[in-house]
């Protein structure tokens, strides 16, 4: 959500910071960074509360360290191995204003984080990869203020999401990811006026017979004035940098003083300006709402996902793609995602054919949602239940710590089109009452927050444990997700006669690029499972684990500390599985099927176009073909359609390059043809 109130007031803000600004992606055009350089030292014993090293008067920098947030402090040579509490503190400079509320912000902290401002505790927060904020007015002050922030990423306790399971069993231990701790993501303040917009939910029902749409908008609004408030709403909704008339049904409401308010607007999109948003064809939107003196503006997209039977419905047309899991890590950022890797991991993922995937267990900075709503990507967005035991699963404890964290994630991103589903966890024991209860329970509050998306969540136990359907959470999920190592016919039968009424999403498969046969074996299990699943209209996707090598502490671990699913390696240098994984996954086929020889070097070649009709699968249009210097707009395909086409050539080159690409301008497929 982006905030376009305008500033009233004058900070001073080192080039550093600025610099650092335009790195990390931050959401709110009004923010101020608080990036850059900070002081930082560790607390092994844990006597930083103790000792009071929130003081204002707490000024040993003889005795720490300065960094650069974004910072992880697991990645830096000095604290690698570091495993506990550390303290980042910055002086920033500050003139008061009236009439005017400041927020503060973090886009995530791993993982339990307290805060003082100028030696007055203004709160804590637990949770490694959800935002969180927290009013900051009262504790500022003019001229120079202290932020300190103690950090600690001990996250191998039975109590911490994620955490150690507390089964009793052999290596009932970490996490398959490193705990990388510090202030991962961006940190910056807000100015927002007394009464102003704290979120806003964005929901589309498009009908897909007319070809109109309804937009509807939920905007939760704070009143932290001394006085009740009845505020003006004003929307307005843009495409193409251009406004669209339309008109309002609004609630507007008296909000007392101090309180919060949901107010609800709706408006209805004739057919001339309802364009649906898709994997090639993502048209975006944005919702611009006036509240009082408070603007924001937040994109969206106008789609509708449902299921039908054993298919996964886009706008009413079955899809089928393949995914991706992609673990936040790489050498020598560890969790911190500057833009320019999310960038290239989003090219080298969409060009791979990873177009529908659970990403991994947590959430990933917002900026990779940006270039899926932008691009075309259909995810599912997941918290952190990673295998949590049947007494963490019932403990309230752990139950609230989820939720929460759950909640900050939704709220985050719900009004991404891209996402199109919520996962409430990852391999637990899901035929045990209390993974069943889990599931029923946490699908359901999360359907309170969020009923337009579908639910699931990665299961473990179904390739051969259950009998019956009831005897695993299944039951309670829109489609099935299932991790499948091996045996996938077998496999994916039985989930089906479990389930045959719902869809089948492969949330894991893969094989390491060190085992049978190295890399080689690792591109040939892809096309052999490939073959398999095509054989099954009931999978939907199937997402491989894992799109990058990543760190970790977990038993199997290779001694360089990285495990090597990836069809990338830990630098993203691709893998033989890469241009494999990118071929069978494409939506479009192109075979030769004739050349014929010319006159003063000018030459035919005839191939053929096909769309895919098992898996993937889905529509073609507005794909190009580039055949040396010529470029050949594609002809629209249902899935499963095929048409000829002439390409002339020049030269006496034996063999020509071929690239299909998707009209978002990435490569759906690539082949070498030869010219004989």
């Amino acid at each position: 959500m982006k905030r376009l109130t305008h500033l009233t007031f004058f900070i001073l803000l080192s080039l550093t910071c600025t610099r650092l600004a335009a790195q990390y992606h931050i959401r709110q055009p009004n923010a101020i960074p608080l990036h850059g350089e900070w002081w930082f030292l560790l607390d092994p014993a844990g006597a930083g509360i103790a000792g009071q090293w929130y003081r204002e008067d707490f000024a040993k920098e003889s005795r720490q360290d300065k960094v650069t947030v974004p910072h992880c402090f697991s990645t830096d040579p000095r604290y690698e191995f570091y495993t506990g509490t550390a303290w980042y503190r910055k002086t920033f400079a500050w003139k008061k204003t009236t009439g005017k509320r400041v927020i503060l912000h973090f886009d995530a902290v791993f993982y339990k984080t307290d805060l003082w401002l100028n030696g007055q505790k203004i709160g804590e927060h637990e949770g490694g990869y959800t935002p969180f904020n927290f009013d900051v007015t009262g504790q500022l002050k003019d001229g120079n203020n202290l932020l300190v922030v103690a950090v600690n990423n001990d996250t191998w306790k039975t109590t911490t999401i994620p955490g150690l399971k507390d089964g009793g069993n052999i290596n009932d231990g970490y996490p398959a990811w490193v705990n990388y701790g510090g202030i991962i993501r961006p940190v910056y303040l807000t100015v927002e006026p007394e009464v102003y917009t704290e979120n806003m939910k964005i929901e589309t029902v498009p009908d897909l017979a007319k070809g109109t749409a309804v937009v509807k908008a939920k905007i939760r609004v704070r009143n932290a004035s001394a006085n009740a408030s009845t505020p003006k709403i004003e929307f307005s909704v843009w495409h193409d940098q251009k406004p669209l008339p339309l008109k309002w049904k609004t609630n507007a409401a008296n909000i007392p003083a101090g309180q919060t308010a949901i107010l609800e607007a709706e408006t209805a999109l004739p057919a001339a300006q309802t364009r649906l948003w898709d994997l090639d064809q993502p048209h975006m939107y944005t919702l611009k709402t006036v509240v009082g003196a408070d603007t924001v503006a937040s994109n969206f997209g106008i789609r509708k996902i449902e299921v039908s039977g054993t298919q996964i419905l886009l706008n009413g047309k079955p899809i089928k793609a393949g995914g991706g899991n992609r673990v936040i890590d790489y050498p020598g950022l560890g969790s911190v995602e500057p833009d320019w890797l999310i960038e290239k991991d989003f090219r080298l993922m969409k060009e791979a054919g990873m177009e529908f995937q659970r990403l991994t267990h947590y959430t990933p900075s917002e900026y990779f949602y940006d270039l899926a709503d932008r691009y075309g990507m259909l995810i599912i967005t997941e918290a952190g239940n990673w295998q949590l035991t049947p007494k963490q699963m019932d403990n309230d404890s752990m139950r609230t710590k989820f939720r929460s964290q759950f909640r900050e994630m939704v709220e985050r991103d719900w009004n991404h089109p891209s996402v199109i589903a919520y996962s409430v966890g990852n391999e637990y024991l899901s035929t045990q009452p209390a993974g069943q209860r889990w599931t029923k329970d946490m699908i359901a509050y999360a359907r309170e927050l969020d009923p337009t998306r579908l639910y699931t969540f990665a299961s473990m136990l179904l390739n051969s444990l259950p009998a019956k359907p009831e005897d695993e959470a299944s039951q309670y999920v829109d489609f099935v997700s299932t991790n499948t190592y091996g045996g996938h016919a077998k496999s994916l039968d039985h989930i089906h006669k479990l389930y045959p009424d719902k869809p089948v999403f492969i949330s894991e498969w893969g094989t390491r690029s060190d085992g049978k046969g190295g890399e080689a074996g690792q591109a040939q299990h892809l096309s052999d499972v490939m073959a398999e699943i095509r054989k099954r209209p009931f999978v939907v996707g199937a997402s491989w684990w894992t799109f990058n090598d990543y760190r970790s502490k977990l038993f199997g671990t290779n001694v360089n500390g990285f495990r090597p699913w990836g069809i990338v390696g830990p630098d993203r240098s691709p893998r033989l599985a890469y241009p494999v994984h990118q071929k069978e996954f494409s939506p479009v086929i192109v075979e030769k099927v004739s050349f014929q020889t010319g006159d003063q070097g000018i030459h035919r070649l005839t191939v053929k176009i096909t769309s895919r009709g098992d898996f993937p699968a889905r529509p073609v249009k507005g794909y190009t073909l580039k055949a040396g210097d010529t470029s050949i707009a594609l002809p629209d395909l249902n899935p499963g359609e095929s048409r000829e086409l002439v390409i002339p050539v020049r030269g006496f080159d034996k063999q020509i390059h071929i690239t299909v690409t998707k009209p978002t301008g990435f490569i759906a497929t690539q082949t070498d043809i030869e010219l004989k």
